[in-house]
């Protein structure tokens, strides 16, 4: 079937005009401006810290602005190709037209999905927190492969990580473990992932080859910085050391250096033992505490305002997805009924479908409760 091509080509302009409005182009460019001004202070280095934050600001939002532009620009382009094509009825410019169509509406589709991200902590990096559930075994390797998961999908993208804590099981997996994703908007696009994720497999530990369900549970808070304004009483915190250790228990340290930090009103444990000093452990928990204290402040004020509303519903989360490798192959998430049969894709980190889908689905779910 011949390609629509004014009509394709008026659908992107106009997801295009969403995107502007809601970026709001004029204001972004008197926040460069303003933020070019500052970074042309003769003391801007004076602090290194803000001069950091500063420098970076403006080369994300010169990045924002590059970005439509650039896009607008590629849309003139691909309607100058059509008509050049129509005119001489050329068969190579029109597939030449059709193929920049089909990257084109994949890449405004992603600019489309980035101005969702618009939350209070969207744009901050991100805080991931993966548990083993019920499975017993499975659910420890299950944990594990769901990290190596996000792991691969932050490297797909050339997102930097840090590991910040892997708690290893005793016979195969990970009881636990926290890793940070050091990338702008991290946490608006992860925060979809949290919830309860479902295996369902032929047990490779069951040596009756029996089908087994497994569980784990992905916690997604945004980093904390210094200007969040979350402060801990010493008397709330409980402060433990141990021995860090690695896979099976065997020793990779030999003094006391992991910390495990338990906020005692929440009950909220946060524990680290991938840094070289008790210090540095002590100091990466309680930014991880300070981080999961603030999310739980901002959803306990949430739901407050939902009840006052007189509108509570069942939050999304338990049992958001499932992935499935018998009797059948399909990974499909269950809030936004987003499916692949590429299980070994997915688990390679190829989830920005997922990612995509959920994006969209809690941006729709925030206006219904609005």
């Amino acid at each position: 079937m011949a390609v629509d091509f004014p009509t394709e080509i008026k659908n992107l302009r106009s997801t295009m005009a969403s995107v502007r409005e809601v970026l709001d182009l004029e204001k972004l460019k008197k926040q460069i401006a303003d933020l070019e001004e500052q970074s042309a202070a003769p003391d801007l280095w004076d602090d290194v810290e803000s001069a950091q934050k500063i420098t970076s600001a403006l080369s994300r939002a010169n990045a924002e602005k590059d970005r439509v532009e650039n896009m607008d620009a590629a849309i003139d382009d691909l309607e100058t190709l059509v008509e050049m094509g129509t005119e001489e009825n050329d068969a190579d410019t029109m597939a030449e037209a059709e193929r920049e169509l089909t990257k084109l509406t994949k890449a405004v589709g992603e600019l489309e999905v980035r101005t969702l991200l618009n939350g209070e902590f969207d744009e901050r990096e991100a805080v991931v927190t993966i548990r083993a559930g019920a499975g017993g075994v499975d659910a420890a390797d299950f944990a594990e492969m769901l990290m190596r998961m996000y792991l691969r999908w932050a490297e797909r993208h050339g997102y930097p990580t840090k590991v910040m804590d892997t708690s290893y099981a005793e016979e195969a997996g990970l009881k636990s473990a926290t890793f940070e994703v050091n990338v702008p908007y991290a946490f608006g696009n992860l925060s979809v992932e949290a919830g309860t994720h479902r295996l369902v497999r032929i047990s490779p530990f069951d040596n009756q080859g029996r089908r087994q369900t497994s569980f784990a549970a992905v916690e997604v808070v945004p980093l904390i910085e210094t200007t969040d304004t979350i402060e801990i009483p010493e008397n709330e915190l409980k402060v433990d050391v141990f021995r860090s250790s690695g896979p099976g228990g065997q020793s990779v340290n030999t003094t006391d250096s992991a910390v495990r930090m338990t906020h005692i009103p929440t009950g909220t444990v946060v524990s680290m033992q991938n840094e070289k000093s008790q210090i540095q452990n002590r100091a990466a928990a309680l930014r991880v505490m300070q981080s999961r204290l603030l999310l739980i402040k901002k959803q306990e004020e949430a739901a407050q305002k939902k009840e006052l509303a007189g509108d509570v519903k069942a939050s999304w989360g338990d049992q958001m997805r499932s992935y499935v490798l018998h009797p059948y192959q399909m990974v499909k998430d269950l809030r936004t009924e987003h499916e692949v049969g590429n299980t070994s894709g997915v688990f390679d980190g190829d989830i920005d479908g997922f990612v995509e889908a959920g994006i969209r689905w809690k941006r729709a779910a925030d206006r219904d409760d609005d």
